[in-house]
């Protein structure tokens, strides 16, 4: 519906309002509704289909509104107006809202009278218009009642003409293609978090839908899909959608609610085009809870379909065919990975719970598995890792974060690289947009001393998740290991600028500095992640190298007492004990600790062959004896 003009009359299902007078009609029938309420109708029918801020409502009804009478204000109106039009916020024919954004009218209508001097049906006229207008000396006399009737019928029958080509009109650009619709194709988009409707015990359910939607958009191969880390930062923040758009580099964002009812469920998503802020598609879902899967996929493909994806068969077969899982353990499941993400120990702790009792409930369900993997991989317990990941891949072989997480432990543990390559490679076929595929690999690429593809996989990994902290520090690590150490700052720097608490990313600025032996702003990075809670052996050893090679062995000496104090209780402390040494020019004790750190199976000594610490010992047979034992490349 195009924009009424400055007086018309529009009408839209059995309501008729005249603009500017605001007379609203159902069925010819006045409504009595109050001024601000209509003229917040006014403006939403100035852009149908648009979306009208709450801002921009504020400034033209409520200007001289504290912003907390304003919001008052503003919600009495909308439930005013819904009520007079027997409309829905939860199921809306007329008036849409938008949460964190404002309103938009979604109902097709038409204008029936264009202007002052357009024909008239009447509809809008008071009873006074019914008597005879007086006559004005010097005029004509009216025309004969036949003759008036003539022309009204011709009249109605002209309008009822105009009324078919509107609603033909409406109806053919509803058919169009979306590249109709939008002249910027949609290539990258980012699912914020959905909004949960609910109780806030629905919270880790709401979590799960956007999950499992970032999940089934990210198989598009023809799309870049933003990773969770990154869009969960704007659960519960009001920004514009240009501006979110702006900081992940997407085209278009999705977003929507998420309604639970005991057993129902109801999804509603919408897609924006930015940075135009342009409305390109909505539509509501309901079903059982135990179809919610289903659900999501179904959104997926209204999606693509939107904005003219072609799906290869095997995304297309990915999303139509969903197979049915046990609805406890499902819940389970997403309440697992809800406490996971919090990644604290107390949390981990309660995730495991929630994947254990989904597996009871369900043993055939491969992904409480890959949960239980991930928490033990990080806790240092690979042979369950291998378990529990192994049972998942026997289960379903299209995991991306099964293949991941086997290539992890095929290499860091096993030191079967090729293995790993070939995990890694299928992680990927099956989710291109899986970031955590793409960060890990690219270390993988950087062990292996592939220099341009680990830094061609460390940059698509933060086109994937712009906001996450480890994987901008792994991108400037990436960087100064290959000697771009201004470009290894910058990108410190900006991880930084997002996340100033990261003390991994604090550790690798220091090191960028260390290189350029700026040692006094190294070992003041250095100090700053041992505050913010760094690992205590691994920053030591920086810490103390970069002492011990700009001079200060005094300190050197400090920080050999204090990692000799912590082994072998922290077997880690072997090899940063090397690196301190190394830094003083001392080899024998350089190798005596990195034998030790060996003995101990230290994960990190895969690394050693290209570590630039020990390039004083690299041609020692010892060191090259070592290389071997620990299965680093060389």
């Amino acid at each position: 519906m195009e924009p009424p003009p400055r007086t018309s009359i529009v009408r839209f299902g059995t309501y008729e309002i005249a603009v500017p007078s605001g007379d609203l009609r159902k069925s010819g029938v006045r409504i009595k509704v109050q001024q601000q309420p209509l003229r917040l109708l006014e403006i939403l029918l100035e852009r149908p289909g648009e979306v009208v801020t709450r801002e921009e409502l504020r400034s033209r009804i409520w200007p001289n509104e504290s912003f907390g009478d304003f919001d008052q204000a503003v919600n009495v109106a909308v439930a005013k107006l819904r009520v007079a039009l027997g409309d829905s916020a939860t199921n809306p024919r007329f008036i849409e809202t938008l949460p964190r954004r404002g309103y938009r009218f979604i109902a097709d209508g038409s204008v029936i009278k264009q202007s002052a001097n357009a024909l008239d049906l009447g509809r809008f006229s008071s009873s006074a218009s019914d008597e005879p207008e007086p006559e004005v000396p010097g005029t004509s006399r009216p025309e004969s009642p036949s003759r008036q009737r003539a022309w009204k019928a011709l009249s109605v029958a002209f309008l009822l003409l105009v009324l078919i080509l509107t609603v033909g009109l409406l109806v053919w650009k509803s058919r169009q293609p979306a590249s109709s619709v939008s002249a910027s194709p949609v290539r990258s988009l980012a699912v914020l978090p959905l909004e949960n409707l609910s109780n806030s015990s629905q919270d880790y359910f709401a979590d799960g839908m956007t999950d499992e939607l970032i999940t089934n958009l990210a198989q598009i191969s023809a799309l870049r899909v933003i990773s969770r880390t990154s869009v969960m930062q704007y659960k519960g923040v009001r920004k514009p959608l240009g501006q979110i758009a702006n900081a992940l580099n997407v085209d278009a964002i999705v977003e929507g609610t998420v309604l639970r009812s005991g057993n129902q469920v109801r999804i509603t998503a919408q897609l924006i085009q930015a940075p135009a802020d342009k409305h390109l598609w909505a539509q509501s879902y309901e079903g059982d809870v135990r179809d919610s899967l289903a659900l999501q996929n179904k959104v997926a493909r209204a999606i693509a379909e939107r904005i003219r994806i072609t799906l290869t068969p095997h995304e297309q077969a990915r999303l139509e065919n969903v197979k049915l899982v046990n609805s406890e353990a499902h819940e389970n499941y997403l309440k697992g990975r809800y406490f996971w993400n919090k990644r604290t120990v107390d949390d981990f702790k309660k995730a495991a719970d929630y994947f254990h009792q989904a597996i009871r409930s369900d043993p055939d369900y491969p992904l409480p598995y890959t949960g239980l993997a991930d928490i033990d991989q990080v806790s240092d317990r690979p042979q369950l890792a291998r378990q529990e990941v192994q049972k998942a891949l026997a289960l379903d072989d299209q995991l991306a974060e099964a293949h991941t997480s086997l290539a992890r432990l095929l290499y860091s543990f096993d030191r079967d690289w090729e293995g790993a390559e070939r995990e890694f490679k299928r992680a990927l076929e099956i989710d291109h947009n899986y970031a955590p595929a793409r960060h890990w690999y690219s270390m993988y690429l950087a062990l292996e001393g592939r220099k341009e593809q680990a830094l061609a996989e460390a940059e698509k990994a933060c086109e994937l998740d712009p906001l996450s902290a480890i994987v901008g520090a792994n991108l400037a690590k990436i960087l100064q290991e290959q000697g771009q150490y201004d470009r290894a700052i910058g990108q410190a720097r900006k991880t930084l600028d997002l996340e100033p608490n990261s003390a991994v990313t604090r550790a690798v600025l220091g090191i960028a500095y260390h290189d350029k032996h700026m040692y006094a702003e190294a070992i003041s990075e250095f100090k700053k992640a041992l505050q913010l809670g760094g690992p205590p052996e691994e920053v030591r050893g920086l810490l103390g190298y970069t002492f011990a090679v700009s001079g200060d062995r005094v300190d050197a000496e400090k920080i050999i007492a204090e990692l000799e104090a912590v082994f072998p209780a922290h077997t880690r402390a072997a090899l940063d004990l090397a690196v301190v040494f190394a830094g003083l020019g001392d080899k024998e004790a350089t190798l005596n600790w990195l034998e030790k750190a060996q003995q101990a199976h230290v994960t990190d000594m895969i690394g050693i062959g290209r570590d630039p610490h020990f390039g004083e010992v690299r041609g020692d047979r010892r060191f090259q004896v070592l290389l071997q034992r620990a299965g680093a490349p060389n």
